[in-house]
Order: structure tokens, then C-alpha cells, then sequence
């Protein structure tokens, strides 16, 4: 993963990953849900359209989300 430079899209990382946590902890929504809302942010981003430019961010933007599934950054904390 890329070193991220862009503090509003840290930020905002930050606080949906504490919301997930939240909503895991207290048994509000289970990991196959946290993943099913991660999936389709990542899907949303997958069929974006727009100019080449904006495009490239969505992928980008996509490729994140799909890393954060696969590291099960979000629901394996110590």
C-alpha cells in the first residue's frame, strides 16, 4: 500500500475504521456485513465513470478498499 498524503482522505479512513470497529464491538453488525459494506464501497468505485483522470482515483480509490478485505485490516485487531 502506497505511504497516503492526503489528510481529509486519512482522516476519513480513520474514522469509517473506528465506526466498523464500533459497530463490530458492540455486536451491531458481524464481520460478513462489515466486508458486504466494504465490497460494495469498493464496487461503487469499480464501476465509476467520468474522465481518465477521475477514473484512475476511483481505481485506485478501489484497489484500498479491496486491500483492506483482504488484510482484514478492519474486524482482526489485537
Amino acid at each position: 500500500m502506497s505511504v497516503q498524503r492526503d489528510p481529509a482522505g486519512m482522516a476519513a479512513l480513520s474514522i469509517c475504521e473506528a465506526l466498523l470497529l464500533a459497530l463490530h464491538d458492540s455486536d451491531l453488525l458481524p464481520e460478513r456485513e462489515i466486508v458486504g459494506v466494504l465490497r460494495d464501497a469498493a464496487a461503487t468505485h469499480e464501476n465509476a465513470h467520468g474522465p481518465q483522470s477521475e477514473r484512475q482515483l476511483h481505481t485506485e480509490t478501489a484497489k484500498l478498499i479491496n486491500e483492506i478485505i483482504l488484510g482484514g485490516i478492519l474486524v482482526r485487531r489485537s
